[in-house]
């Protein structure tokens, strides 16, 4: 572990020099990337210089311990003994989530992809929901919200909505919304006060900006159509909504949001190379591939990650057996606490892994 810690002190130092350099300044894509890694590296820096510092006191204070006399003194420095290797243990544990392999995507913008599974109408306004209580997250943090495509009911629901979150670390903290929500509540349709149980299915994939995939033309099946969503008279005038499907995986995107039929194209095209990016991450990776299914699911009752319950007042995450009574708050954007135990857990299932 110290070795690691070294190391990165070593390259943390190295960056500090580059970043200041003429020519790297100027090359917007190279100072970006130093910039993040100098950002990354800095907490763990600073947890190895604290780490040091410690170990130092622990070795002066027991040196003063062989050649002290006074009782009191020697009192005082066995306590600082007990309190710094104390420190050095949570310091160490610390460190070893620090040095956890870090997920490359986790700085990045997300795409997360909003669909109603079991449930009908009930799934599509329960939709809407988390529509709303994802946006409301992305105001806390600062975050800027933008609509890909969205398909909205009669009644005010969300069959399918497909939208950018932009901000730092967005995808770090959302990845753990991918699966199937399920809602237990009385529809405002029941007449006889009955409680029904609906899902949505939440997909979440990293924007991938840079990535360099190779699309043929010869691939995509490009249709236009008049938009159906918000936006006044206009998106029903002209075919500026695009659909695009990449005939070889079957993968689909659309977008709407854009006045301009280019404009839609180019973050329509911009949704694929981030689904295909992901698409040949799965198929490289059986493992990723596995898990992947597992959080997004099929929207079946049976294949769920969360459950909310109106009448209770309830919000319970399955995987990590979570459960507040909050639902008002949480569904208001107030998601950060288990956001928070999701992250937790990861890191020490993790840990457990790396152990074994």
């Amino acid at each position: 572990m110290l070795d690691k810690l070294k190391a990165y002190k070593i390259r943390y130092d190295e960056i500090n020099k580059e970043i200041v350099k003429p020519e790297v300044i100027s090359d917007n894509k190279l100072y970006k990337k130093l910039t993040q890694e100098y950002t990354h590296l800095s907490p763990i820096v600073e947890l190895y210089e604290v780490y040091n510092k410690t170990v130092n006191d622990i070795k002066l204070a027991e040196e003063l311990i062989s050649v002290e006399s006074d009782p009191e003194m020697l009192t005082m420095l066995h306590e600082e003994v007990y309190e710094n290797k104390d420190k050095l243990n949570k310091l160490t544990e610390e460190a070893k989530i620090m040095l956890l392999p870090v997920d490359e995507n986790d700085d990045k913008n997300v795409i997360m992809e909003i669909r109603g599974g079991a449930g009908g109408e009930e799934a599509s306004l329960f939709g809407a929901v988390l529509f709303r209580m994802y946006t409301r997250f992305a105001e806390r943090n600062r975050w800027k919200v933008e609509v890909i495509d969205m398909n909205e009911t009669e009644l005010g629901g969300v069959k399918e909505a497909s939208f950018l979150i932009k901000g730092n670390g967005a995808y770090r903290k959302l990845k753990f919304e991918s699966g199937v929500h399920r809602v237990q509540r009385v529809p405002e349709t029941e007449s006889q006060g009955r409680i029904h149980t609906s899902t949505t299915t939440v997909a979440v994939l990293p924007e991938q900006e840079d990535v360099d995939i190779n699309i043929d033309e010869k691939d995509l099946k490009i249709d236009t159509y008049r938009s159906s969503g918000a936006g006044g008279q206009h998106v029903n005038k002209t075919e500026s909504a695009i659909r695009i499907t990449h005939l070889p995986t079957g993968i689909v995107v659309s977008c709407q949001d854009e006045r301009s039929q280019i404009k839609n194209r180019e973050r329509a095209m911009s949704v694929l190379k981030s689904k295909l990016y992901d698409f040949y991450q799965s198929q490289a990776d059986e493992e990723y591939a596995k898990n992947r299914r597992t959080q997004v699911g099929t929207g079946d009752r049976s294949e769920r990650i969360r459950t909310y319950n109106y009448p209770q007042g309830r919000l319970t995450d399955h995987r990590i057996n979570y459960t507040v009574y909050n639902l008002d708050a949480f569904l208001d954007g107030d998601i950060q606490d288990l956001i928070d135990n999701l992250t937790l857990a990861d890191q020490k299932a993790k840990l457990e892994n790396q152990g074994n």
